[in-house]
């Protein structure tokens, strides 16, 4: 046979039966996709994928695999593939801080303990610690089938590996994979993730994904990331890691590689300041002693021992990310019974500490405190929420810190509202701009209310009677913004927002019509008789000129968020409010309309 005939890919497949390991080691290379934290773009890990394969027939990495597994040497190709993994991954200057997420056939399973031994073999010879290597399930088949797949699982969080749920929503099995074995990612599948920032259903069923991979204290990925709008999405719904083209494409280089995405954080100007949410949670966080899973129970008797009145410590893996609590109940049985401590240490019973950890709710330290309380509500017997930093083990809070934290936020609302009208002032108004943004499923609409003539006003009646003026228009804002989806705030002095969602800006021009029209009726008659038929009155302007004032009226610019218009941070309405403010005051009618991007 020709060199030139061995070369073509067709040629290659029709003799690889035999010796597909041998072709694989000439042609397959590894390829690393980034996983990249959220909220700050550094990159948490890497996914080794298969590249090559068409070099030898194959369309795709699966069924390269199938053919692999008809033919018996599935196992080998993998064991090969996972060993260069680590070697590339070994090579790269973060690897000791990041993870290298690697695909498990479940058709490995049955010989999942020869498999993972050469792989032990090969961190201990890198110096990697296992808690640096992630096992992805895939979904092609059902896993929890598998007679092995328990025990396996048992042994490899004993050893600690991480664990994750791959494609999640379109395999088999992945409900029971969350609920019966301690997973430690769940890898949202592109399907849900295309068009997520489009399709309200999609965002309904992320959100709630979301929400119950938290509450078990599992953290979420979404693959497939290909547009900004689903990055946000993906942001703003509370996934913790993301990869995608968007990001960056797999490479076999890697010089490619970068260790952070610093851009992704500055993407729609994500605010940079804290909220009050994290600033009162900062204030209640317990900076609690860990253990780690892979320590001695040794010292978990000696830290309870140190510790007398704490009945639970949070336990960490080797990278310090939470994989739970370890509760002291779990251990007095052992404590208290004729050489339990020596059972426990005895490696034919093999109980580690991975084996006494308890799952507790896990989120970020941006979360709302709401968000929190939630957790705890969903999470029947939970000792805390674990919260976290950059991934990283941040501290707890206990029920009793949050309900603190729950009354301090009350407090500083209350403090903030505004003591002539007892409307929220401006903390609880950037709080509704936010969350309105964050909340693209209808259309939602800024109202800013300004005076006009308000201080010749003020000056010539007093500030009695301009406090007057002030609370009337106040009175009007409740009598017609009733609902409870409606916020009215007071920005201070006469300047006023109204906020309102899922309103048709026609029922909207209407009611601000009506608002605008009794306001100018009922002020008009603060004014002397001569000066209300006259329709102006004389003052002087900001320069201390003396001239005439028309009546006291209100204008309002109206910002519409159109219906699939998402906004991580509010700050980008400034400009956009000013213009439409502006345009309002110099209208006849007080009254203009603008959607968000069409400001002139």
């Amino acid at each position: 046979m020709s060199s030139a005939a061995i070369m073509e890919p067709g040629v290659f497949r029709r003799y690889a039966s035999d010796q597909l390991v041998t072709l694989a080691k000439l042609v397959l290379e590894n390829a690393f996709q980034p996983i990249v934290e959220v909220g700050t773009g550094s990159v948490f890990g890497y996914e080794s994928l298969l590249r090559g394969q068409e070099r030898i027939g194959f369309s795709s990495p699966l069924e390269l695999l199938d053919q692999a597994q008809e033919t018996g040497q599935l196992l080998a190709l993998e064991q090969m593939m996972a060993s260069r993994a680590l070697a590339k991954f070994a090579s790269l200057p973060d690897f000791s801080s990041t993870t290298l997420f690697l695909n498990l056939d479940v058709r490995l399973i049955g010989n999942g303990r020869y498999f993972l031994e050469k792989v032990l073999l090969n961190l201990r010879k890198a110096n990697i610690a296992p808690s640096s290597v992630c096992f992805e399930f895939s979904e092609r088949f059902d896993n929890t089938s598998v007679p092995e797949f328990a025990d396996l699982v048992t042994w490899m969080r004993k050893e600690g590996f991480k664990l994750a749920i791959d494609d999640f929503g379109v395999g088999h099995g992945e409900m029971k994979l969350l609920c019966d074995y301690p997973v430690d990612y769940l890898k949202i599948d592109r399907h849900f993730i295309a068009g997520l920032d489009r399709s309200p259903r999609k965002r309904h069923l992320v959100k709630n994904i979301v929400n119950i991979a938290h509450v078990l204290g599992i953290r979420v990925i979404a693959e497939g990331i290909e547009t900004e709008a689903e990055f946000l999405a993906c942001r703003e719904y509370g996934i913790d890691l993301v990869q995608g083209w968007f990001i960056a494409r797999p490479t076999t280089f890697v010089s490619d590689l970068q260790s952070s995405f610093p851009y992704l954080a500055d993407i729609g100007h994500r605010r940079s300041s804290q909220s009050l949410d994290e600033i009162l949670i900062r204030k209640q966080i317990e900076h609690l002693p860990t253990v780690y899973e892979n320590e001695s129970i040794d010292s978990v008797f000696e830290l309870f021992r140190r510790n007398p009145r704490q009945a639970f410590f949070p336990v960490l893996n080797a990278n310090g990310e939470p994989r739970g609590v370890i509760n002291e109940y779990h251990l007095k049985e052992y404590i208290y019974q004729p050489f339990g401590r020596d059972l426990l240490k005895n490696k034919v019973y093999e109980r580690s500490i991975s084996h006494f950890v308890d799952r507790a709710p896990i989120i970020g330290l941006d979360a709302e405190a709401e968000e929190l309380m939630s957790l705890f509500a969903n999470m029947d017997n939970s000792a805390c929420v674990i919260l976290t930093e950059n991934m990283r083990y941040a501290g707890v809070v206990s029920a009793a810190s949050l309900i603190k934290v729950i009354n301090e936020k009350q407090l500083k609302i209350a403090q903030d509202q505004n003591p002539l009208t007892g409307l929220p002032g401006n903390r609880a108004i950037r709080d509704f701009m936010h969350e309105a943004g964050r909340d693209d499923e209808e259309p939602r609409f800024f109202c800013y209310c300004d005076f006009d003539n308000f201080k010749p006003f003020n000056d010539h009646y007093g500030f009695q009677m301009g406090d007057h003026a002030i609370s009337l228009f106040a009175a009007l804002m409740k009598r017609y913004f009733f609902s409870d989806g409606d916020f009215l705030g007071h920005v201070g002095g006469d300047d006023f927002f109204i906020g309102v969602r899922d309103w048709t800006r026609d029922e909207l021009n209407e009611i601000l019509e009506r608002l605008l029209s009794d306001f100018h009726d009922d002020v008009a008659e603060l004014y002397s008789p001569e000066e209300r038929a006259a329709g102006k009155i004389r003052g002087h302007d900001r320069s201390g000129a003396e001239r005439d004032f028309p009546l006291l009226r209100c204008s309002i610019g109206v910002l519409e968020l159109p219906q699939g218009l998402l906004l991580d941070d509010v700050g980008r309405v400034g400009g956009e409010i000013a213009a439409v403010k502006a345009e309002a005051k110099e209208s006849e009618g007080g009254l203009v309309f603008a959607a968000f991007g069409e400001t002139k």
